[in-house]
């Protein structure tokens, strides 16, 4: 537009716009939503108070059970990077025929910590994941951690472990007994902070690209190809996601409680990383 309106080339316009006003386009950063400047403040909060409490138990981070919830498709179509192929110079571009994802789907319920899965269930067909939902839920995930870790769960080891979840769930919390369960939860909705959310940011992923790209007969198939991905993911992995919690927090109050991307080339990034050093 620039090359038309002044008759000049775009070659120079492109010279003049990135060598003489150092301009440069970028694609826009797609982020989960726009927050308000007191939904920043949240989490903000929320961030500082998980790393007075890491701070102030060293296995803090080794106590915190959370959960999430995900769709499980029939049919999940792959990525573009998924597909993608090396090719010759002179090769056509290859060509996939695209498909919508299924309707059949069952919905995962899954809670880890940093040792691994905790408790896993599939929603029922016609059932809705709610506040009662989640009572019944509950129930069954107690009662597994006094079956596979009873010595913590009748010693002060299991006081301080924490079930983080949105206050639109809290009302189901109850069920605990707060002699033995500390609650922390997100002051924002769940959707609001998937970066500070374990599942979210490790596990989910990781597991939906494993299904992209599979078909199955019916949702049985689902939940056993569900479970035999899970149990491949090693314990390592499940304890670096908790210690990243840790960072992450740090991250969102270093940024004001903005969203942030961890890559080894973002410049928010290295300037994190000085200021940890600076404040050291």
């Amino acid at each position: 537009m620039i090359a038309e309106s002044s008759n000049i080339p775009k070659t120079v316009v492109l010279r003049i716009l990135k060598e003489d006003l150092r301009k440069r386009k970028l694609c826009a950063r797609f982020v989960p939503h726009s927050m308000t400047p007191e939904q920043r403040e949240d989490r903000v909060t929320s961030c500082e108070d998980i790393i007075a409490m890491a701070d102030a138990d060293k296995v803090f981070l080794n106590k915190i059970i959370t959960r999430d919830e995900t769709s499980c498709f029939v049919s999940d179509p792959e990525t573009k990077r998924q597909i993608s192929e090396w090719i010759d110079e002179t090769s056509p571009r290859p060509k996939k025929l695209k498909f919508q994802m299924s309707r059949i789907k069952t919905m995962l319920i899954i809670f880890i910590n940093s040792h691994g899965v905790v408790h896993k269930e599939s929603v029922p067909e016609g059932k809705t994941v709610n506040a009662e939902f989640y009572k019944g839920a509950l129930d069954p995930l107690l009662k597994r951690i006094q079956r596979v870790r009873p010595a913590a769960f009748c010693s002060q080891e299991f006081f301080c472990c924490t079930i983080m979840c949105p206050p639109t769930k809290m009302q189901c919390l109850p069920i605990f007994d707060p002699k033995k369960v500390t609650t922390l939860y997100n002051p924002l909705p769940h959707p609001y902070s998937p970066d500070l959310s374990p599942p979210d940011y490790f596990l989910i992923p990781k597991l939906k690209m494993k299904l992209k790209g599979l078909h199955f007969a019916d949702v049985a198939e689902i939940q056993e190809t569900v479970t035999d991905e899970l149990k491949k993911v090693q314990k390592e992995e499940f304890s670096a996601a908790f210690q990243k919690l840790y960072h992450r927090a740090k991250a969102r109050i270093y940024t004001n409680g903005t969203y942030f991307e961890f890559k080894k080339r973002n410049i928010i990034f290295i300037t994190y990383v000085r200021f940890l050093k600076n404040q050291s």
